[in-house]
């Protein structure tokens, strides 16, 4: 547990009122699982990011940054220490002249649905992804043949020294769900992102047939992270689960998906534990059936 002193501490840094402690993370996920942390904060400027990190670097206190909560599996056992939350409260997206700038709590769909109102085409893919800037910039989010390393631009970030600073997309190194800066452990401000001039009826269509796209393939209705697992290379996930004979494998309340075997849901009463195991039986089995290791897309965050 942290010490009350330094949740003080913490208070005096940001906005009271969004210091939370013993907070659920069933609450701030997308799996709706996860146990309390410590402290929960939700930041509403730069300046009480860079003084907060500052503190709990100096004080060795373990911290994780929350965008939606869209790829994130808490433990039942919560977290201790403090989750940043970069998030609602650190959002707005922007036009300056032609680059389009978006703070990194963001989410994609309010990015995508800027656009599409300004005319801009390149963020339609990113209309039904259910994370923020911050957590696409990091991971290089993808889908339905775009990604995040298409249309960025440059990207402001903190380094884990505390610095300030600026980086291309070259500097970016973006990667299939990977970037340099998930790499070096910076954490993202802000992503500008420079998009071509279109038609809004256009843009709109598309957007509307990918969201048509989502809602007959995917399992929209249950709580889940998503695709859990990375594209094997020459492969699909999904495809392999399921040619696995592994749609409806459940354990507890997890289970795959029979909608789409590259989804791992929560069907209403499913632990940490219940989806962690679930998600090693599929490791298992795949690489058992097709000798092909899967690779979580997930992140599990607390003791499992």
């Amino acid at each position: 547990m942290i010490d009350p002193t330094i949740i003080e501490e913490i208070k005096s840094i940001v906005t009271r009122q969004n210091v939370l402690t013993d907070e659920p993370m069933c609450d701030h996920t997308t799996f709706k699982i996860g146990g309390k942390a410590d402290v929960f904060v939700s930041i509403i400027n730069e300046h009480e990011i860079l003084r907060l990190l500052e503190l709990l670097r100096s004080r060795q206190i373990p911290f994780f940054i929350l965008g939606n909560g869209s790829n994130i599996l808490v433990s039942d056992e919560g977290y201790r220490g403090v989750i940043i939350e970069i998030g609602s409260a650190y959002s707005g997206v922007r036009m300056l002249d032609d680059i389009v700038i978006a703070k990194a709590g963001t989410t994609m769909a309010k990015l995508s649905h800027f656009a599409m109102e300004n005319d801009l085409t390149g963020l339609e893919f990113a209309s039904g992804i259910p994370g923020t800037v911050g957590g696409g910039i990091i991971m290089n989010a993808g889908a339905y043949g775009g990604e995040m390393r298409q249309i960025t631009y440059r990207v402001k970030a903190v380094t884990p020294s505390g610095e300030v600073i600026y980086l291309s997309n070259a500097d970016m190194e973006f990667e299939y769900r990977n970037s340099k800066a998930k790499k070096e452990g910076y954490i993202i401000l802000q992503a500008e992102f420079r998009l071509h001039r279109g038609e809004k009826s256009v843009i709109e269509g598309i957007m509307r047939d990918l969201a048509k796209k989502r809602r007959d393939k995917q399992p929209l209705e249950f709580p889940s992270a998503g695709s859990t697992f990375k594209r094997p290379q020459g492969y699909y996930a999904g495809k392999l689960i399921a040619d696995a004979g592994l749609k409806g494998l459940s354990v507890g309340g997890a289970q795959v998906s029979e909608k789409h075997a590259g989804f791992l849901i929560n069907t209403g009463s499913a632990t940490a534990a219940d989806m962690y195991e679930l998600i090693n039986q599929v490791r298992t089995k795949v690489k058992e059936a097709y000798s092909v290791v899967l690779e979580p897309e997930v992140i599990f965050l607390g003791e499992f």
